[in-house]
């Protein structure tokens, strides 16, 4: 036999196998139901599948049009990449639990609208990530734009990693947007793109309507990706996501101090209060150093683990 008659019959052998073991028992074939309906097994639930979009979306409260096919598939290519990021997505709802009281209250308090909160989730997914280009910490921000506005960002300290101080910085950055455009939603997209970029667009394209101008893909995606966040951390059921309350990250609970003073070893610092330093930084990772040095005349506040905080029960879901 011919070495090239040998090769063919032995390459018909291994895709015979292979056909043999793939239909030999159709139970391994759960998933594929709705794909191959010629053979006859139930939809177990394992498919990949679209999701249908709400009648109504808005985004503090000003209502997304969904009647336009642009917008409408623009909000479903991202409802459905997030809810096929299943580990990312995951776990940004459970985290989401954990800082939106914080982050929540901030908001309130600078009558900024609730909807403002998933923007975190589309900037970080609520981790002090740094971006190639240097933004920082929950809500992405720039060591030029922080110092401008205030923040201490230096080898030491760093308050961008600051939650609320971060968030406090943002509020003041949305509504100078607001009173700028008129619009929350354009808002939103300048905290993405700049308030320059979007203004020049308006004046190249003479529309003010977010869902009306043509941006970069990051902008242009931005809104459809925070509500996108916003309806799967919602409902997470609605979108394929089961996950019980209880397993949900829980507010850490914490008291405060304030310091004024050299901090020379934060190791000790955190032993005087029945903690350590890996917790301390846990709650307070604008603290850059093992040591603090105060700026003159600023008075500092630190986190402390509550006893048991570490320990505590994930049903807790009080600060």
């Amino acid at each position: 036999m011919k070495y090239s008659d040998r090769k063919t019959i032995f390459s018909i052998l291994i895709l015979t196998g292979v056909l043999l073991i793939f239909f030999a028992d159709s139970t391994q074939l759960k998933g594929f139901g709705s794909l191959r309906p010629e053979l006859n097994i139930p939809d177990t639930g394992y498919v990949n599948r679209t999701y249908k979009l709400p009648e109504d979306v808005t985004f503090a409260g000003e209502r997304m049009p969904l009647e336009n096919f642009d917008t409408r598939e623009s909000l479903e290519r991202e409802i459905i990449t997030s809810a096929y990021r299943h580990s990312s997505t995951i776990l940004i709802i459970k985290k989401a639990n954990r800082y939106f009281p914080i982050i929540e209250k901030i908001l309130r308090e600078n009558n900024i609208p609730d909807d403002f909160k998933y923007l975190v989730a589309a900037e970080s997914e609520f981790s002090n990530v740094v971006s190639p280009a240097g933004a920082t910490g929950f809500w992405q921000i720039m060591t030029a734009t922080g110092r401008e506005q205030g923040l201490e960002i230096n080898d030491i300290v760093d308050e961008r990693y600051h939650i609320e101080k971060a968030t406090a910085f943002a509020c003041d950055y949305l509504r100078k947007s607001y009173e700028k455009f008129g619009s929350w939603t354009l808002a939103a997209a300048s905290y993405n793109g700049g308030r320059a970029a979007i203004d020049e667009q308006i004046r190249i394209q003479k529309q003010t309507n977010y869902y009306d101008l043509l941006l970069t893909e990051e902008t242009a995606r931005y809104i459809f990706r925070v509500v996108a966040y916003k309806l799967v951390i919602s409902d997470p059921k609605a979108y394929g996501f089961s996950i019980e309350p209880d397993e949900l990250y829980s507010p850490l609970k914490y008291f405060e101090v304030k310091v004024d003073s050299a901090v020379s070893d934060f190791s000790a610092f955190a032993g005087h209060f029945g903690t350590n330093y890996k917790l301390l930084k846990f709650l307070n990772p604008w603290l850059r150093k093992p040591y603090l040095r105060p700026r003159q005349g600023k008075v500092y506040t630190i986190k402390i683990p509550e006893e048991g905080m570490r320990n505590q029960d994930p049903s807790e879901t009080e600060n």
